[in-house]
């Protein structure tokens, strides 16, 4: 296909998005600010699941996931590599309930940060990093007694496929005073879903879910090295076989 096809499907998957997205958001905001914490998981993994089947469907952008048998019955800090925003709302639909280390500037997009506002982010701001990895040990902790998987992309921006950013402790910090084991994931969204370029181009993303990592006798450092690890190689290996 030509670019300008590809530019047109993204068009009309932009246009989509926004309309769901408004009406979703809508709803969210307007029925739903006094029900159930758990209900609001639900509600925003329907929306992840409509998400990511527009996307299907208009862009062509499918996926393929291994390791699903990885994932553990109980909730443990996520670490996932970071390229797209693709991401983000695919993983909502693989763990519920979750929230999620966010900017806190996403918070005030109309509708959208609006009504995530309702599912409790951890929403920190970039210019105070000791503040921030304060709220992520404080926030995460809590929401990981209440059995609700933490996510976080350790990069902390997004980076183009076939390369890993330097990792922060944040994540591996939580993980230590929750006594939790850390899950790693990677992707290869940007591989359709680049981050430089407003043009989604058909094609099939990897997900891969690895074995969780205990942190029982480990430094932070250790930690942060092995799942750094598990991910570039994980990368590696998708991308050759690509």
């Amino acid at each position: 296909m030509s670019v300008v096809v590809y530019s047109l499907r993204t068009i009309l998957l932009y246009l989509a998005l926004t309309v769901w997205t408004v009406c979703w958001s809508s709803f969210m905001l307007i029925g739903l600010p006094l029900a159930p914490f758990r209900k609001r998981h639900i509600l925003v993994k329907i929306w992840g699941h409509v998400t990511i089947s527009l996307t299907r469907w208009i862009a062509g952008v499918k996926w393929e996931v291994k390791g699903k048998e990885n994932i553990p019955d109980t909730p443990c800090v996520i670490v996932c590599n970071h390229q797209s925003s693709w991401e983000t709302f695919f993983l909502q639909t693989l763990f519920t309930p979750q929230t999620q280390v966010i900017k806190k500037s996403l918070l005030n997009i109309p509708f959208f940060g609006w009504a995530f506002r309702l599912i409790k982010p951890i929403a920190i701001d970039r210019d105070d990093p000791r503040r921030s990895l304060q709220q992520i040990v404080e926030q995460g902790k809590q929401a990981l007694e209440d059995n609700v998987w933490v996510l976080i992309f350790p990069e902390g921006t997004r980076v183009p496929n076939g390369e890993l950013g330097k990792f922060s402790r944040g994540g591996i910090n939580l993980a230590r005073k929750a006594e939790r084991n850390i899950l790693p994931v990677a992707h290869n969204a940007g591989s359709c879903w680049p981050n430089t370029s407003w043009i989604k181009r058909p094609g099939t993303i990897s997900i891969r879910i690895g074995k969780e990592i205990s942190i029982e006798g480990k430094t932070p450092a250790q930690l942060n090295e092995e799942s750094r690890q598990w991910i570039e190689k994980a990368l590696e290996e998708m991308n050759t076989a690509d």
